[in-house]
């Protein structure tokens, strides 16, 4: 297994195929999930050239799970502890959901160089959690529902949300794949119920604004108009416009686990992304 060990002592898997010369493609996965989510791309933009790396968030998948560091500014410092150790250059970095707010808080922080563009899908910023500041948001009670059922039932819970929202099988006509929602409860149940209880938090209530405005380089928001878990207009169009170098991709009807659902539309329009 290739792991990195941070500064307080974690150790943060993951994995990184194909030629070191190549242009190397950071996978950031979503919440509760692991590098596993992102299989489909893994391979396909292994095929067409690229060194692709992914890894488990701390508290997910092949990752330690401390007690502690389940928060944005950690998340982004383990990131930067990786690519330091692999010395990424002019790197992309992809986040699906909560990996979305962990590509944008480490792009914002990260060393000249480090970073060549960007790529966020159904991600969580600029701030999910209804506020002041936020009246479109979703209201607090909703990420209370999600603690009270990971705590109550988290092997039922996550059964629920891949088999419904996540993936919009809940929808009338929804071809429903039984193979993606085992694989996703298979990936939530093997990490640890604290990371993924504090991570609701992290993933809800982070403000991502001032890490947005930070970002000097080509971003491409990608955001399906039928996300029941990170809702589009409060997300992905919010995004682009506080961005400096921002492409919106809007997908009518597209579920939040559109990466999984529909790779074979979505990969190619990445891939037009990085080679633009």
């Amino acid at each position: 297994m290739s792991t990195v060990t941070t500064a307080d002592g974690t150790s943060i898997f993951y994995v990184d195929w194909g030629p070191r010369d190549a242009t190397p493609l950071v996978f950031h996965h979503g919440w509760p999930l692991s590098y596993v989510d992102w299989d489909n791309q893994l391979l396909y933009f292994l095929s067409k050239g690229y060194r692709v790396i992914a890894h488990d968030r701390r508290g997910h998948g092949r990752s330690s799970q401390p007690s502690s560091g389940h928060e944005m500014d950690t998340y982004a410092a383990d990131v930067a502890a990786m690519t330091d150790a692999l010395e990424l250059h002019d790197a992309v970095h992809v986040g699906h959901s909560t990996g979305g707010g962990e590509v944008v808080r480490y792009v914002a922080r990260a060393e000249p160089g480090r970073v060549s563009k960007a790529v966020i899908v159904s991600a969580v910023p600029p701030v999910m959690v209804k506020k002041e500041s936020n009246p479109e948001g979703t209201p607090i009670e909703a990420f209370d529902d999600l603690r009270a059922g990971l705590a109550a039932n988290r092997a039922q819970f996550y059964i629920d949300v891949a088999s419904g929202p996540f993936y919009g099988y809940n929808r009338p006509g929804a071809e429903v794949k039984q193979g993606l929602i085992d694989r996703w409860w298979a990936q939530g149940m093997m990490g640890a119920v604290n990371a993924h209880y504090e991570c609701i938090k992290a993933f809800s209530e982070t403000d991502f604004t001032e890490d947005l405005e930070k970002i000097d380089v080509p971003v491409l928001v990608m955001h399906g108009t039928d996300d029941q878990v990170v809702p589009y207009a409060d997300a992905g169009p919010k995004s682009a416009e506080i961005l400096r170098h921002a492409t919106l991709k809007t997908y009518e009807g597209y579920p939040h686990g559109m990466l999984s659902v529909y790779p074979d539309v979505l990969n190619p329009v990445i891939l037009e992304f990085l080679e633009a």
